[in-house]
């Protein structure tokens, strides 16, 4: 078989690929390689940042994001977002901790330890209710908060848009678009282009 550069570890592309892998996997806390994080474009309006996001969403961009002080009614679907997976981490961990709740106490009382009480039979599920229904409500807890840290990459102690002296007022009166350089269709000059027909007060390159 004949050797394929591309496939070689040490490639550029076999490295692009890599890279474009981790930075969709949760749980990794990852930035774009580079000299570049990506661009900041301020907006003065609500208004104009939804418009913004559309247009940035039809032109095929992946890895950028709003940024409000306050939400946004419809902006998820401006920005052309999915539907969370949490709610399905959420009820997968509540099963899980249900199942072990019920079966542990099943286990138990049948096979572990089995005692005669008030003589009802070893197998009596309605007294197993309560453990069940606390053991689901904790696993699901847990999984809402793991899951959300995991699919926001959190903790994140350090993050490129925090050195933006004008992204200092995002949590007052600004609206932000920012484009991660690691998009497949993102370049310096032409986003920043983009950005600024877009009715940009401001476009600024941020680095890594």
């Amino acid at each position: 078989m004949p050797f394929d550069p591309s496939r070689a570890s040490g490639s550029p592309r076999a490295k692009s690929r890599g890279d474009s892998i981790m930075a969709r996997l949760p749980l990794v806390n990852q930035l774009p390689k580079g000299p570049y994080y990506g661009v900041l474009a301020e907006f003065a309006t609500p208004a104009e940042l939804y418009q913004a996001c559309q247009r940035v969403r039809d032109a095929g961009f992946t890895r950028w994001d709003a940024h409000t002080p306050f939400p946004m009614h419809g902006i998820e679907g401006a920005m052309g977002l999915r539907r969370s997976p949490l709610p399905w981490i959420v009820l997968g961990a509540g099963l899980t901790g249900a199942s072990l709740g019920f079966g542990l106490q099943a286990w138990v009382h049948t096979s572990a330890y089995p005692l005669v009480i008030s003589g009802k039979p070893f197998f009596s599920w309605p007294a197993f209710i309560p453990i069940t229904f606390e053991l689901g409500v904790l696993f699901a807890a847990l999984g809402a908060v793991l899951g959300m840290l995991g699919l926001n990459r959190l903790p994140m102690h350090y993050h490129p848009l925090f050195k933006s002296s004008v992204f200092d007022r995002v949590t007052d009166d600004a609206f932000f678009i920012s484009i991660e350089s690691w998009d497949p269709r993102f370049d310096p000059s032409a986003t920043r282009t983009l950005l600024e027909s877009l009715g940009a007060r401001s476009v600024d390159l941020l680095e890594s």
